[in-house]
């Protein structure tokens, strides 16, 4: 099916000219390999970082449930945002970097497919990181859910590149 309506003026790929949001036909574009990573940080007090590292949270252990949640939530992307197409993904992890008073988080998704995985990676650690705030707000409900960004990506015709 092709989208035989014309762009919007400014050329905008998911405006169409009379203003209404569509989904961009990618059936044309080459499959490529596609990666990308993107981060959120998770800020609290030192103390509720011991106790998210050593998992004496009284949830229990936080970093893990928070790693499968951004992995689920990777593949759920497009039921969450309206425009992304659904991707075959074949890799999608999600670390932690522990410091005395935040987490970061690091999302990593690849596929082989005809668009990027930009919104699976940011999707990934935003989910990670309201997990991990769900898991501390009995101790710390005053934390902080911020800095997230793409931090890199390649594959596809705008090809690669990193903050």
């Amino acid at each position: 099916m092709s989208d035989t309506s014309p762009a919007a003026p400014e050329g905008l790929t998911h405006v169409r000219a009379d203003g209404s949001a569509h989904m961009v036909d990618v059936t044309g574009k080459a499959e490529t390999s596609r990666e990308a990573a993107a981060q959120a940080v998770v800020t609290t007090r030192p103390d509720v970082v011991a106790r998210l590292a050593d998992g004496t949270l009284p949830k229990g252990e936080a970093l893990g449930t928070a790693r499968i949640a951004g992995i689920m939530a990777a593949k759920q992307t497009p039921a969450l945002i309206p425009l992304c197409h659904p991707l075959p993904l074949g890799a999608i992890t999600v670390d932690f970097e522990v410091a005395e008073s935040s987490v970061t988080i690091v999302a990593r998704v690849a596929t082989r497919g005809a668009t990027g995985v930009e919104m699976e990676a940011l999707t990934a650690a935003t989910v990670a990181a309201l997990t991990l705030f769900d898991m501390i707000k009995a101790v710390d409900h005053l934390a902080v859910i911020g800095d997230v960004k793409v931090l890199e990506k390649s594959g596809g015709k705008s090809g690669a590149w990193s903050r």
